[in-house]
């Protein structure tokens, strides 16, 4: 009955005596019957559904009794009115005096139309605003209609419908990568569909200029190898570190897109990344040296460029101590140790028991000092792996952007993009951090290194 109710009786109920809500209901039944006729005589109202049950909540406390009566109503104004003003004749509740007094008649429509006010204003804000375009909206929808193409075929390969006339050509892992690169209008690409890159795709990277864009993963680096080995590659695009090419959006797709890496630079950055095969090349460390290089790929060229130093470097036959002196003279410039240079300065004689100069620090010791004692601590260093600068992790940026020829950067910290950013604008090429964050883009220097690998 509540919610088919216009209206709700409210009247309080005060009684000279304990009672209990029984003998309310009762004395209201009871003391109205045939007082207002047949017409309008509760127990009829009730059964026609055009009063409801009488809601009663009393309590007693010193010897007397207080409480609330409502009733509601689906009458008139006029009949509603008339039961209520009933309500004040009873006199007597049980065996108590008893008073009952109407406070208030509420309408419930009142309610209900202040609630469909107030919706109706939220609806008329929120829904019709969203469903309006502009013209500018319009054309742009349509003109996005009219660029996205649709997925093609190029040798049983997903492709763009452009594969076949561009003369550039977009190498993608899978379908699903295709199929993002048309959605934001690139339609030149084609997918390899897992790491063995098929002689179709490997065919038409010989006569395009081509660009890999490979999710930022083991998988990616994985097919740029074998592409590089069957094919051949312009340039280099990655997805950030752990995200696939198929769920950038549009802003860091095309962003990857365009600052995509030529080959040459990326196997330049790539081979140095190890600090300390990067080391051995730049001093001209003999190969019986042993060194720590960490990486399987570097080796090589490691000891490729060692042989070409030694062999470039004057032999003991050369008759001319000038040439020998001027020799000596460029290698130590270029950081070259060798013959010549032993040649042309004396070594001086030690005592037995001198000892012997101490290794120059290598990238794991600053690392290791750095993280292991002075926390919170960020520090450049030079090519040498000298320290150039030491200062709160607070201040890293601004001693990163007032550096000059730093090669190295330390950080106890997380590495945020703001500093990996003006890292690179000052050239930058190593950066080790105690933990990194989640970069939007990531340069391809400097190269940024965990911490692990020189504390385990």
């Amino acid at each position: 009955m509540q919610d088919t109710a216009k209206y709700l009786i409210h009247a309080k109920i005060s009684a000279d005596g304990v009672v209990e809500r029984s003998d309310v209901v009762g004395a209201v039944f009871g003391q109205t019957e045939g007082l207002l006729g047949d017409e309008l005589d509760l127990r009829e109202l009730q059964d026609s559904s055009k009063v409801g049950r009488v809601d009663v909540s009393i309590e007693s406390e010193g010897g007397q009794s207080f409480g609330d009566v409502t009733i509601a109503s689906s009458l008139d104004k006029v009949e509603t009115a008339i039961l209520a003003a009933s309500l004040e004749t009873i006199s007597r509740v049980g065996p108590c005096q008893a008073r009952i007094e109407v406070t208030n008649i509420e309408d419930v429509r009142a309610a209900k139309r202040r609630i469909v006010v107030q919706r109706a204003k939220e609806l008329l804000t929120n829904s019709f605003e969203e469903t309006v375009l502009t013209s500018d909206e319009l054309h742009d929808e349509v003109r996005e209609s009219v660029r996205v193409g649709k997925m093609a075929d190029y040798k049983g390969y997903p492709a763009g419908p452009n594969i076949a006339d561009g003369d550039a050509v977009i190498v993608v892992e899978g379908r699903a990568d295709v199929a993002r690169l048309l959605e934001f209008g690139v339609k030149n690409a084609v997918a390899v569909e897992g790491t063995n890159v098929p002689e179709e795709v490997a065919e038409i990277t010989q006569e395009r200029t081509t660009t890999a864009f490979l999710d930022g993963d083991r998988g990616g680096q994985l097919i740029l190898r074998e592409l590089v080995q069957v094919g051949d590659v312009d340039f280099v695009a990655f997805a950030p570190e752990g995200e696939s090419v198929e769920d950038l959006q549009r802003g860091e797709l095309l962003a990857a897109l365009r600052e995509k890496t030529p080959y040459e630079v990326y196997v330049e950055a790539h081979e140095v990344a190890d600090a300390e095969s990067a080391r051995a090349v730049a001093t001209g460390r003999s190969s019986a040296e042993p060194t720590n290089t960490g990486s399987n790929e570097t080796g090589p060229m490691v000891d490729a460029v060692r042989e070409g130093t030694s062999e470039d470097t004057p032999t003991e036959s050369s008759n001319d101590p000038t040439e020998e002196a001027a020799q000596a003279d460029d290698d130590s410039r270029k950081g070259r140790g060798g013959s010549t240079a032993a040649a042309v300065e004396p070594v001086e004689e030690r005592e037995p028991d001198e000892q012997a100069e101490p290794a120059p620090p290598t990238l794991g010791d600053h690392v290791r000092e750095v993280v292991g004692e002075n926390r919170g601590s960020a520090r450049l260093l030079d090519e040498e792996f000298g320290v150039i600068e030491e200062v709160p992790v607070a201040d890293a940026f601004d001693a990163v952007e007032a550096s000059d020829g730093a090669h190295a950067l330390i950080v106890d910290a997380t590495l945020e993009q703001p500093l990996l950013d003006v890292a690179s604008q000052r050239g930058v090429t190593h950066a080790v951090a105690a933990d990194t964050g989640e970069f939007v883009k990531q340069p391809a220097l400097p190269h940024v290194r965990p911490v692990d690998g020189f504390l385990n």
